[in-house]
């Protein structure tokens, strides 16, 4: 996609044009077309710029919208049909929902240091280990192939099988070679940088990653605006239910003034 089309605006009654919308816009449209005019040439902006191919563009919006943090099926539903519709495998749909699914480990990244840190204060100890060490396959795996986290040390050292049993669901996705590194790492920018995660040890660690991939400055901040974009599910959320109480509220208006007479 050229970058001949910034200046368009999309279609906003073609749903695979308008970005982060769906049919919301058009209400808008019709009760502050200025403001909505203005949003919408922001919000799609990403999808027009052609700085970032559509069908990553699409990738991106699945990951925001099906991240274990955000859960929005009708975003989800939308940027599937998009990507689809953009190129996008079934593989590749499927390994950005892999990869959504595994957002979840931030859950220890935050909490296990601080186990530990407030466990040697209490002066807590581990129950001790019974029989050898276990042998942790995934996790040497992850360290051969430059993808461990220093992060990750804390819950391998609380529970160290655990941590290889989750470590061997990374390897599907790391080691998979369905989307190429640079795009995983665009991928992982934005699921740690949205607005419902705001994970900022992991948005460096991927940034970082994602310029040694060979990504430029404008593609990362393609990524960041486009999880910014997703603010507007705000609107598509509370509009057509704004839409319907108006009208709930105008038909009990109306049925009371009829009692009245």
């Amino acid at each position: 996609m050229s970058t001949e089309h910034h200046d368009q605006t999309p279609d906003i009654n073609l749903p695979h044009e308008t970005g982060p919308w769906d049919a919301a816009l058009n209400t808008l449209c019709e009760w502050d077309p200025v403001w909505a005019d203005g949003c919408a040439k922001m919000s799609t902006n990403p999808w027009a710029t052609g700085i970032l191919p559509r069908k990553l563009v699409e990738l991106v919006g699945v990951a925001i919208n099906a991240a274990c943090t955000s859960l929005n099926p009708d975003g989800t539903r939308r940027h599937i049909r998009a990507a689809l519709h953009a190129g996008a495998s079934r593989d590749e749909i499927l390994m950005v929902l892999k990869m959504a699914s595994l957002l979840s480990i931030h859950s220890c990244s935050l909490g296990a240091p601080i186990l530990l840190e407030e466990a040697k204060a209490a002066g807590a100890q581990p129950s001790p280990r019974l029989g050898p060490l276990p042998s942790t396959p995934a996790c040497d795996r992850m360290r051969a192939i430059g993808q461990w986290n220093e992060a990750w040390e804390p819950f391998f050292e609380l529970d160290p099988v655990w941590t290889d049993q989750f470590m061997g669901t990374g390897i599907g996705v790391y080691a998979s070679g369905v989307l190429p590194a640079k795009e995983l790492e665009l991928l992982c920018i934005a699921f740690d940088v949205s607005y419902t995660h705001m994970y900022a040890p992991g948005t460096r660690r991927h940034i970082k990653a994602a310029l040694q991939a060979g990504a430029t400055m404008e593609e990362i901040m393609e990524v960041l605006k486009v999880c910014v974009v997703q603010g507007v599910q705000a609107c598509n959320l509370g509009v057509p239910i704004l839409a319907e109480e108006l009208e709930h509220a105008e038909g009990t208006s109306e049925g009371l003034s009829t009692a009245r007479t």
